[in-house]
């Protein structure tokens, strides 16, 4: 088995690896040193990117570039104080540097204000200007115009190297002649993804059932574990809730990747008997989109509808954030909807009367959280409960779909990958979905802006820790 010999090897090409890799280049260029940089991806180039390739993209920041100033307390209260709230600090110091990492990179960032209420940065979210697939189009441009950079594309990363006292020094990779061969480096930084591709690891981890859990997108198709196995082989320490998931829910018709509908809190939603058994109005839909779409999965059969009507439409934002390329099932009447969506329609109408004689007191308002609540109803609305009863009637089935999984591999402030004491194993490091961090709930609008983050410290550190490493050799 024959080597080729680099500086860095990158395994993945997601918003992660690239930043990685873009990263890695120029910090060793600015001490003067040219650097050999190898960036593993397992799909073909038409396909490549993983999930960034296919995801909106949002960043919880506000308008000033900031981390969203709640967010380091949000995470300790989701995740029950098990989150790791150092490396939470870093992502939110360095939040504005990965900005403008982008911006400098040809992939640049916009704010927008959001009509609808939301619990995250005062009602406005950042992203790049093209989504996810910016991020993948402009650092590969980059990577790819970089002297000395390659990139091996339908290429699987198999195991990591190591020299015999432990330090990481290269990765064995099978191309598509089915051969192995050897790849060396000063360090490797793992950047490929979750396990959400793999559904032997989904049933080990998540559990039952955990094969009907569609992909949100073909992207993730890619993350199957890899980098999780590979690190842990050396010894790696993990982090994060390895039985849970960010899930969406999605409109089950539609093929389009991300057809997320998350207008539900200005609806009911029911289940597949035509029964409510969700408070739709308990918070703002980005608070609350992944705890429904994971009741969706595990409890109610992986079906789900959001029923709504010509008020529902009315909402300003409303269809802004149905982001399937379907119109929604209309009917004149309750009973018209159920059937053409598959429900009892007696039950469909016994369901949305039993909603509508429940509705208390107070003005409806769909851009505050306004308090208009259902009253001895269960499950209760706690806001934005107003009357169905201005057809014509809406409905989009729902299922969930996975989005990324939670547990990974464990690293510290930079990128660095430890072991269980919490010592970073030597010339090894990982960024992005493959590092575990979340426990119970995702907080939206972190993980891409992490990745950039964190991929963006672990090949600066890479860089320099070569150049240190190679003073002393």
């Amino acid at each position: 088995m024959t080597a080729e010999t680099y500086d860095l090897i990158v395994i993945g090409m997601g918003a992660a690896g690239l930043s990685a890799a873009v990263s890695y280049s120029e910090t060793a260029a600015s001490g003067g040193r040219a650097a050999r940089v190898a960036v593993i991806e397992r799909a073909p180039k038409e396909q490549r990117g993983g999930a960034t390739r296919y995801t909106s993209s949002w960043f919880r920041v506000t308008q000033d570039q900031q981390l969203d100033p709640k967010f380091i307390e949000t995470m300790q209260g989701v995740s029950g104080g098990l989150a790791d709230l150092d490396y939470c600090r870093t992502l939110a110091r360095e939040v504005p540097d990965s900005l403008r990492f982008l911006d400098e990179h040809e992939v640049p960032t916009t704010y927008f204000q959001q009509g609808l209420p939301n619990r995250n940065t005062g009602g406005g979210l950042g992203m790049p200007v093209g989504g996810g697939a910016a991020i993948v189009q402009g650092l590969a441009s980059i990577v790819e115009r970089t002297a000395g950079s390659e990139i091996f594309y339908e290429t699987e990363a198999v195991r990591l190297s190591d020299s015999p006292e432990g330090r990481i020094n290269g990765v064995v990779v099978r191309g598509r002649d089915g051969l192995l061969r050897r790849l060396r480096a000063g360090s490797v930084v793992i950047a490929s993804g979750g396990f959400e591709g793999n559904k032997e690891m989904l049933t080990q981890y998540v559990g039952e059932r955990a094969c009907d859990l569609p992909l949100i997108a073909p992207g993730p198709g890619y993350n199957r574990g890899d980098g999780i196995r590979m690190a842990m082989e050396v010894g790696a320490d993990t982090a994060g809730q390895f039985d849970m998931f960010h899930g969406e829910p999605v409109d089950a018709r539609s093929k389009k990747p991300d057809a997320v509908i998350y207008p539900y809190p200005y609806g009911i939603v029911v289940n597949r008997h035509a029964r409510r058994f969700y408070d739709e109005g308990k918070n703002s839909f980005d608070s609350t989109f992944e705890e429904f779409a994971y009741e969706i999965w595990r409890r109610q059969e992986q079906r789900a509808f959001l029923i709504g009507d010509q008020t529902s439409l009315s909402v300003r934002g409303f269809t802004d954030v149905a982001f399937t390329d379907l119109p929604p099932v209309s009917a004149g009447s309750i009973e018209g909807l159920a059937e053409q969506l598959g429900l009892d329609p007696g039950a469909l109408q016994s369901t949305v009367a039993e909603y509508n004689a429940a509705i208390g007191p107070g003005r409806f308002d769909p851009y505050i959280f306004d308090g208009k609540c259902t009253i001895g109803l269960t499950p209760p609305k706690s806001n934005w409960a107003f009357p169905l009863n201005s057809p014509p009637y809406i409905g989009y089935p729902l299922t969930c779909a996975i989005t990324f999984t939670f547990g990974g591999v464990r690293t510290d402030s930079w990128a660095r990958v430890v072991s269980p004491a919490g010592t970073p194993i030597p010339g090894l490091y990982a960024a992005g979905e493959v590092t575990g961090l979340y426990y119970h709930q995702y907080p939206a609008g972190t993980s891409v802006i992490r990745a950039v983050t964190f991929g963006r410290i672990a090949g600066a550190h890479a860089a320099r820790y070569q150049d240190s490493f190679r003073h002393t050799a």
